[in-house]
């Protein structure tokens, strides 16, 4: 049976559509495979991607036992030693301008290798232990005039306090940088009481752990003796000996020809010297009152003309024992005899 014309001309056409349909899906498939290709080809000639993954924050428990597990796989088993050295002349006079190898220092007589050696004016933390007992009525004005000079030789990166006594300790002015503040309290002392010194040289030692310089000294101005401390003379001096602190004493003492010196203020000269012997400073005896000042001054610009010494000892035994210290000079050429002034020892450490 034959088929219309009409009917004939419809197949070819919906023929001819599939074709072209089915070769329009085959150039567009071969395209994307092209750019693929060529993608592909451009990825290889640039830099790699990075991928970056967030850190999962640990907590708080495994953190602390991270930071344990750290501090115990560290030790520290150097002991660095340093001691505060002055050096004067036959007059007195302070002589600055000596280099590391003009010292030779000893422990438990053992000579030791200087390793570290200063003659800056480093920071200082000082604490002025006054003494405003009863016997100190007409000596208290030219008292608070050394206190004034000792601190016109201050730096300001310098920081002080202040502690009086007569029955007892008090801490008057804990640490500041402002002298002012210190001579305006010592402004409305009034001597009464008793003599509390030793108990108030306690109290400047307790207070000087908070210092924040590495130097550290302490200024009594006392006309001497003790009659009124809880401490004795033994504790204290094991106290001084334990601590890194340099004490200074002012001693104002009536003449020996006087009739008014106590028992107590006849010892007072060899008590200060020898608490202020063992750690590298001195004792000032004063008789005229008017010498206070510039005995003050004095103080002030010894502690600012020392030469420091560092070492690590060759006993690296942790005893806690006392060993000495004695430093010495290999006498430079011209200079006439020097002595040395030091701190007599130290206690090792027990751990």
């Amino acid at each position: 049976m034959k088929r219309p014309k009409q009917y004939v001309k419809q197949s070819v056409a919906v023929g001819l559509a599939f074709l072209l349909t089915l070769a329009a899906v085959s150039l567009l498939a071969a395209d994307k495979k092209a750019k693929k290709t060529s993608g592909t080809t451009a990825n290889l000639t640039e830099e790699p991607k990075v991928s970056i993954e967030p850190r999962i924050k640990p907590s708080p428990g495994a953190e602390a036992a991270d930071a344990d597990n750290r501090k115990s796989s560290i030790r520290v088993d150097t002991t660095l030693v340093l001691i505060n050295v002055t050096v004067t002349d036959p007059l007195n006079r302070f002589v600055t301008g000596l280099e590391k190898e003009h010292f030779k220092l000893t422990e438990d007589k053992v000579e030791q290798s200087i390793t570290q050696f200063s003659s800056e004016d480093a920071p200082l933390s000082v604490g002025l232990v006054f003494d405003c007992s009863g016997s100190m009525g007409n000596k208290l004005a030219k008292s608070r005039q050394a206190a004034a000079q000792f601190f016109k030789t201050a730096n300001p990166e310098d920081e002080f306090f202040l502690v009086q006594f007569n029955d007892k300790p008090e801490l008057v002015t804990g640490f500041t940088t402002n002298t002012e503040e210190i001579q305006n309290r010592l402004t409305f002392t009034q001597a009464k009481g008793r003599t509390a010194l030793l108990d108030g040289l306690y109290m400047a030692m307790k207070q000087m752990k908070k210092a924040r310089n590495p130097r550290k000294a302490v200024l009594i101005i006392s006309d001497g003796g003790d009659n009124s401390s809880r401490y004795t003379e033994s504790e204290i001096k094991k106290l001084v000996r334990e601590t890194d602190v340099q004490v200074y004493a002012i001693g104002i003492y009536e003449s020996i020809a006087g009739r008014g010196r106590t028992a107590e203020e006849l010892s007072g000269p060899g008590l200060l010297t020898e608490l202020a012997e063992q750690t590298g400073g001195r004792q000032y005896a004063v008789e005229n009152l008017n010498e206070l000042p510039d005995v003050a001054a004095k103080i002030g610009i010894e502690l600012r003309n020392q030469y420091v010494l560092g070492y690590t000892p060759t006993n690296l035994d942790k005893d806690g024992k006392y060993r000495r210290v004695k430093v010495t000079i290999q006498q430079p050429r011209g200079l006439p005899a020097l002595k040395v002034f030091f701190r007599l020892g130290y206690y090792a450490p027990v751990q």
